[in-house]
């Protein structure tokens, strides 16, 4: 053989190579933040959930507690600051300060809340009532299941930055885009128990 056909089948082979080296990279990093707006859109679905339960439970308490109108317009502002919010673009995930501010959103309604089952605690008829009890169960069920789609979504920009941070990926991921996701962070003091006065 040729010493040029040679170096023609060597830059094809290399060709090949890097071809399906940088699809194979490219595909895991669309799969992988593929995962990470899906991990999302789960986030979304129990805040939904959580801000659909709201208007009843503040109706139930209403009833009860007419003397705690300052609480109650705490957790309705909250949640209408939230508005159509719930959902937002998955160009969110892509925008530290608008991911940060969605968070602050959500903590200040969690914060919100906390306060309203505070007040619950003064009014026995009110813990005793079956419709408060059902709302109670279920926003404490969707409270946890917000933390378990936080930890699931933690995971999987985990998994993702990972991916796109390591060397050689780094490079291919900068040419087509891929960058660092953030993760979801405790609000400002939140490692601090709250303190309850009755």
């Amino acid at each position: 053989m040729k010493k040029g056909t040679i170096a023609l089948i060597v830059v094809v082979v290399l060709l090949f190579i890097m071809f399906f080296s940088f699809k194979g990279y490219y595909n895991s990093f669309v799969t992988l933040e593929e995962q990470v707006s899906q991990s999302w859109s789960q986030v979304e679905n129990v805040y939904q959930r959580r801000a659909d339960l709201i208007p009843n439970l503040v109706e139930v308490v209403k009833g009860y507690a007419k003397h705690e109108q300052e609480t109650l317009q705490g957790v309705v502002d909250a949640r209408s600051k939230m508005g159509g919010q719930v959902n937002v673009s998955k160009d969110v995930l892509n925008n530290p300060q608008a991911f940060a501010k969605f968070q602050q959103m959500q903590g200040a309604l969690s914060s919100a809340l906390q306060r309203l089952m505070v007040v619950v605690e003064k009014y026995p008829d009110l813990k005793a009532d079956k419709r408060f009890g059902e709302l109670q169960a279920q926003l404490e069920g969707t409270e946890n299941r917000i933390a378990v789609e936080r930890r699931r979504f933690n995971e999987s920009v985990q998994n993702y930055n990972q991916t796109v941070r390591r060397f050689p990926a780094n490079m291919i991921a900068g040419m087509f885009g891929f960058s660092k996701k953030e993760y979801f962070k405790a609000d400002v003091g939140s490692e601090k128990a709250p303190k309850v006065k009755f």
